[in-house]
């Protein structure tokens, strides 16, 4: 087998027990979590199916009638300590340009390359973060 093609394994993160049992207490969290759909979603085509507040007088789903879908609440969150966590255990960090990845922890952090960066800027940031060690989200095939 050449180096090409040999597999390289991804970076992981070194994270405390107590981030480990948040995030696997998140991944319990969100099987258990309803698809939040906005009201009469199904009627018409025009409605999406993104979360809208039911406002309505008469509106069974504000009125939380058991029969209707469950309405978005604060008990349905995951842990505060690991909330905009990647599912990896990395905290996700939106990258600019190359100055920005010098400031992160190759331990703890991991980037993702802004939609408006370009694809010169972007190869610059790819291969810089390969040089620290450091892990990037959607820099494509590593």
């Amino acid at each position: 087998m050449s180096e090409e093609n040999e597999h390289k394994a991804k970076i992981k993160p070194e994270i405390s027990n107590e981030t480990k049992r948040d995030l696997e207490c998140r991944d319990e969290k969100n099987k258990g979590r309803p698809a939040f759909k906005r009201q009469n979603w199904f009627r018409y085509k025009r409605l999406g199916t993104s979360w809208r507040r039911a406002k309505g007088i008469h509106s069974k789903l504000r009125r939380g009638f058991k029969y209707r879908p469950s309405k978005v609440k604060i008990g349905f969150r995951g842990p505060k300590a690991v909330r905009g966590f990647h599912p990896s255990g990395f905290e996700e960090v939106l990258i600019q340009n190359v100055k920005d990845l010098e400031e992160l922890d190759v331990k703890k952090h991991a980037a993702r390359i802004a939609s408006g960066v370009g694809l010169r800027k972007r190869e610059m940031i790819i291969e810089r973060a390969n040089e620290m060690g450091l892990r990037v989200l959607n820099g494509g095939e590593e």
